[in-house]
């Protein structure tokens, strides 16, 4: 559209309001008419052009503000790398978590090459947090599972070689026909901010759903969450603060962190680094992040499988009876499974657990 033509003397041909949007955002009534854009359907004098740039220039600085703002909504990417093959993956967690070197065993890596891995930077409370996204190479629709890795900080990490369940198994998850999102929690893995161990680190679990969300392959329809360890407890504080999730597993389960605090002073020291108001008030930290103490607050709606080695020397077998019997008593529905011999990561196991979390998943969620 060009100035000149059309009738003689000043015409108004469109107006673009949007002191409404610029109102909402800097709350300031006077600013409003700044906001109007005028188009002059006659060549404009030169102090209408120069109100005219004016005006424009306002608006192009808003848009520099704004936008980033709305960037970092929670759950939105910021990158996302494939990695092609094992070697692509050893590049890049010494590319992201500074490593010279990467101790990870090549035999659980056997369905890497199987499904497509990718490492993701989200935003989670203005933070870039690092995870992984999964799914298979076949093109589809598939329902998702957010897996929460077990360890604090940066021991028992999705890239670290104690993972009771690291990529290698999630490979094969996703090879299985589903969508997995994983986070390391801020912090951890090249991220940013400071884990909190089923603190603030719970928005981190909350923020993949809307990331799922996001993903083409992935029916968040069809949402379940698995966790090991640790990452039980951060899946029952998750699942308390959302009704996404249809089923759920854990392996390995972290119930109750304070008997685990007195039954091993070492972590009672380690948990004290970290945890805010640790040494303020132990009972009440330990007991927000203790399921068993509010079992009532858990859907009774959402299934749960329970798996464990009878020798795990980290959660004892009597605290998972122990939560068991809650469960049945709140009349959550669950099944759990125990393996004679079995020890913390069940590695010895895994083929036996996968077939169990591989029917589970598909009674529930397919």
């Amino acid at each position: 559209m060009g100035w000149g033509g059309g009738s003689s003397g000043r015409g108004v041909a469109a107006w673009w309001d949007v002191g409404a949007f610029a109102h909402k955002i800097i709350s300031l009534e006077g600013w409003r008419s700044c906001w109007t854009l005028t188009i002059y359907k006659k060549q404009p004098t030169e102090h209408q052009y120069t109100k005219i740039m004016h005006r424009f220039l306002i608006l192009l600085m808003l848009q520099f503000l704004v936008l980033p703002v709305f960037s970092q909504a929670d759950g939105s990417l910021i990158d996302k790398v494939e990695l092609k093959n094992f070697e692509a993956l050893v590049e890049y967690i010494k590319a992201t978590e500074a490593r010279d070197s990467v101790e990870l065993d090549p035999s659980r890596f056997d369905y890497f090459e199987k499904a497509q891995v990718y490492g993701i930077t989200y935003w989670s409370d203005s933070l870039r947090v690092k995870g992984f996204l999964l799914q298979p190479k076949k093109p589809g629709k598939y329902p998702a599972i957010i897996y929460n890795r077990g360890g604090s900080l940066e021991f028992g990490s999705l890239t670290h070689p104690i993972a009771s369940i690291g990529l290698g198994e999630l490979s094969r998850f996703a090879h299985r026909g589903y969508v997995i999102a994983a986070s390391q929690y801020r912090g951890n893995g090249g991220g940013e901010g400071q884990e909190e161990y089923g603190g603030r680190d719970i928005n981190d679990v909350l923020n993949l759903i809307p990331l799922l969300a996001s993903q083409p392959r992935a029916d968040t329809s069809k949402l379940g969450m698995f966790g090991w360890s640790r990452g039980s407890m951060q899946s029952f504080l998750t699942l308390k603060r959302t009704d996404k999730i249809k089923a759920m597993a854990i392996g390995g389960p972290s119930t109750d962190i304070s008997r685990s605090a007195v039954d091993d002073p070492l972590l009672d020291e380690w948990w004290a680094e970290f945890i805010p108001n640790y040494n303020v008030n132990k009972k009440e930290v330990l007991k927000k992040r203790s399921a068993i103490y509010w079992v009532h607050e858990l859907p009774k709606t959402v299934p749960i499988l329970i798996l464990q080695g009878e020798n795990d020397a980290a959660i004892y077998t009597d605290y998972t009876l122990d939560f068991a019997k809650e469960l049945s008593k709140q009349k959550v529905p669950y099944r759990l499974v125990k393996y004679v011999g079995g020890t913390h990561s069940l590695k010895e196991f895994r083929d036996a657990y996968f077939g169990e979390l591989f029917a589970w998943f598909e009674k529930y969620l397919k």
